[in-house]
């Protein structure tokens, strides 16, 4: 059972539970939004982008945002302006999803192409290191979507959304991403992982769409039927344990520009829904 928590979005994406609330990134609307329990909303920051963006926190609490097409990353001041955190232009277009590790690895992937030539992956991950420094660290991804880092800062799993699978990396010590395998095989979106090492991503089944929670090696622990398309989830609450879900009517004949033009101008189909996890959150984000 899910319930609905707040409605009139365009749509969700990268939801983060941070200091007590849920935040996500307002794609069509510009705007960075944290929600309480209660579904009471705020506006956190406004964000010079279209679509897509993503956000997450460095170790010090600053609040940072990938802007995708512009493929800039940006950082919150104290004053709330949002001002270059590192010159990532050399990457090229399409970035997308951004995970920040413990010891202050920043990692944004980008290549996410709607439209790739048959067999072509041009999607990648590229690290950020505390100093400033970008190199990208993986290649030969087919579109990068949602990413986790594993508690112990050991590990990063990325959703691969056109390969059908989730992708783990080792983290070396230098932030590299050695030791490429596929971790499930499962099509994934904006992805969390909980306390016993299982992964909680929007899928589509043969019933529709749905949020699985899965194993590594692909057994599917749980799943939530959903009555319109899931984007991405995160697990927070007083104790962990609340499923965070971002979804939006999506249809599944129509292509990916032709879904995201009608859902960022059309009538409002987004929103937050929730149930209860059996075991709480853990790692990052």
């Amino acid at each position: 059972m899910n319930e609905v928590l707040l409605s009139g979005l365009k749509i969700g994406e990268s939801a983060r539970w941070h200091d007590g609330r849920l935040w996500l990134a307002h794609w069509g609307a510009a705007e960075v939004l944290a929600v309480d329990l209660a579904g009471n909303t705020e506006v956190m920051a406004r964000v010079p982008t279209t679509i897509p963006f993503s956000i997450d926190w460095l170790p010090d609490g600053r609040l940072l945002v990938v802007a995708g097409t512009e493929s800039r990353l940006l950082r919150q001041d104290p004053d709330g302006s949002l001002v270059e955190h590192a010159d990532l232009s050399g990457l090229g277009p399409k970035l997308n999803e951004i995970v920040v590790d413990g010891r202050g690895n920043v990692y944004v992937n980008g290549g996410t192409d709607f439209h790739p030539a048959e067999g072509a992956t041009p999607g990648f991950v590229a690290l950020v290191t505390p100093d400033g420094a970008v190199r990208r660290v993986a290649e030969g991804l087919a579109f990068p979507n949602g990413m986790a880092v594993t508690a112990d800062d050991s590990t990063l799993i990325v959703a691969e959304s056109f390969a059908g699978t989730l992708t783990a990396f080792d983290i070396g010590p230098d932030g590299s991403l050695p030791n490429r395998r596929e971790w499930a095989p499962v099509l994934a979106d904006g992805i969390v992982l909980d306390a016993e090492g299982a992964v909680w991503t929007p899928s589509w089944i043969e019933t529709g769409p749905v949020c699985l929670r899965v194993a590594e090696g692909g057994a599917v622990l749980d799943a939530v039927p959903l009555d319109r398309a899931g984007f991405a989830c995160t697990l927070g609450g007083e104790d962990g344990r609340t499923l965070f879900m971002l979804v939006a009517d999506w249809h599944p004949r129509e292509g990916f520009a032709e879904n995201l033009e009608r859902l960022t101008t059309g009538p409002p189909t987004g929103q937050v829904r929730t149930a209860r996890a059996p075991v709480p959150h853990a790692g990052r984000p």
